[in-house]
């Protein structure tokens, strides 16, 4: 399809009385971006609350219309390419919102031969007929004739995250829960701590060195005197202390600090003192994609290096069972390899199918399981047509199981890295969530793995009540 051309009047074609118009419907998308770009976090542009009241047409009125609507029919359609706006004087009248349909209008009042200026009067109306902003703007109209093809606006895409912030606000309706930090003692993973326990997600039991967790509290100016504090020698000794307050029932979830997660993984499993259940552990990565239509799980990127048929089994029950928490009543499970076809020289596509056996025969519970499915055929349904896969997994999958840690944790950092997603990240399997963050976390991810285990624990007290 030809690209629309732009023509431009000169200053010698224009004669007063001439106008142009413009329409445009707002979209929540325009707002942000106006925030985004001009830096302008005002609660008037940034909170629904503030929507259709004066001042919020006053301050996103100015930036949307004047700088935008009106600026895109000077420069585009009178005088049109060419034109330098020197000067604007307007009056904001009603309010501008998410939804309303605006069209600007220009119309030439005088011209100013000597400068090659155009005085022109502008206005606004809304899809009610009504007047939104009036005034004037002054221009330097082009001396020459310009027609070229319209530029093509750059594809920009808004990432809100906004399923972690529903998850954080139903985790907002549970008390803080004790959770014994094991070995918080460098300044990221203890300023993860008390972002959580100031969010009202926990109530940390700081289990470490004494003098290390104090140094990094006093390199972050971090009041660390409202919580208890569990003096250990090193971070094995704090590991297993942090178990042991959870075994004795002092805490409800454990978390991970600036050690190992193999350290603390080998206290959780100790047979003596630790929190091990029949259920293999596993991680679970619970993705927020821009671009996804839902929630994405992907297990296992960082316990079980090459899991067996019955490792998998357990690997995925533990991601269903997480997914029923999320309100996802019944997940569909795609079994990942490279192909979708069964070959015996691929192991995995051979589990893949077992699986999925295995979930019919009811040795998996409360999913859909399709497998082997390669990851585009899992995640996009044209993908999945353009192969001829009949499924009610392909294309929709809510939980990835990658073949391995090493696949699962490289399409984890992909997604991460690439697709800009955020992840939440939690190991399931033990007596309580055990909480896993990294130095590379955003606070929001942060709090949403914290949000995810105090979900899970609420459920499981629900249970346990019931």
């Amino acid at each position: 399809m030809p690209k629309e051309l732009l023509t431009n009047r000169t200053f010698d074609e224009i004669a007063p009385g001439d106008e142009a118009s413009l329409s445009r419907r707002f979209t929540q998308d325009d707002f942000d971006l106006f925030a985004l770009i001009s830096g302008d976090v005002n609660p008037a542009i940034m909170d629904p609350a503030f929507a259709k009241t004066d001042i919020f047409h006053k301050v996103v009125a100015h930036g949307l219309l004047s700088g935008g609507l009106i600026a895109a029919v000077l420069g585009t359609r009178l005088p049109g390419p060419g034109t330098i706006y020197l000067d604007q004087s307007l009056e904001f009248l009603r309010p501008v919102g998410v939804g309303d349909d605006v069209t600007a209008t220009v119309t030439v009042r005088e011209k100013y031969a000597g400068r090659g200026e155009v005085l022109l009067d502008c206005r606004c109306v809304n899809q009610n007929g009504e007047l939104v902003v009036r005034g004037t703007a002054r221009v330097r109209a082009p001396r020459e004739k310009i027609a070229i093809s319209r530029f093509e606006a750059p594809d920009v895409r808004i990432n809100r995250h906004e399923r972690f912030r529903s998850l954080l606000a139903r985790a907002g309706g549970i008390p803080p829960l004790s959770t014994a930090v094991a070995h918080p003692c460098d300044l990221a993973a203890l300023a993860a701590v008390l972002d959580a326990a100031k969010a009202g997600l926990i109530a940390p039991i700081l289990v470490g060195p004494r003098g290390r967790i104090e140094a990094a509290a006093k390199a972050g100016e971090l009041d660390i005197s409202p919580y208890r504090l569990v003096d250990t020698p090193h971070s094995e000794a704090s590991a297993e202390a942090a178990v042991a307050l959870v075994a004795k029932g002092e805490a409800g979830l454990l978390m991970k600090g600036s050690l190992h997660t193999d350290e603390l993984l080998h206290a959780v499993l100790d047979p003596a003192k630790g929190l091990r259940t029949g259920r293999r552990l596993s991680h679970v990565y619970l993705f927020d994609i821009p671009g996804y239509p839902r929630p994405l799980l992907v297990t296992d990127a960082a316990v079980n290096i090459s899991p067996t048929l019955q490792e998998k089994a357990d690997i995925v029950q533990n991601a269903i069972d997480l997914a029923h928490v999320m309100g996802i009543v019944e997940p569909r499970v795609a079994v990942l390899s490279a192909v979708e076809t069964v070959k015996p020289e691929i192991p995995s596509t051979v589990d893949a199918a077992a699986l999925s056996k295995m979930a019919e025969r009811g040795q998996i519970r409360g999913g859909r399981i399709d497998g082997p499915l390669a990851f585009d055929n899992a995640v996009s349904p044209s993908a999945a047509r353009e192969k001829g896969i009949v499924s009610s997994v392909a294309g929709q999958a809510d939980i990835l199981l990658a073949p391995d840690l090493e696949a699962g944790n490289m399409l984890a950092k992909q997604l991460s890295f690439l697709a800009n997603a955020d992840a939440a990240g939690i190991v399931l399997g033990a007596r309580v969530p055990i909480i896993l963050t990294s130095r590379a976390d955003s606070e929001r991810t942060r709090l949403a793995s914290c949000a995810v285990a105090v979900l899970l624990a609420g459920a499981r007290q629900a249970l346990g009540a019931k």
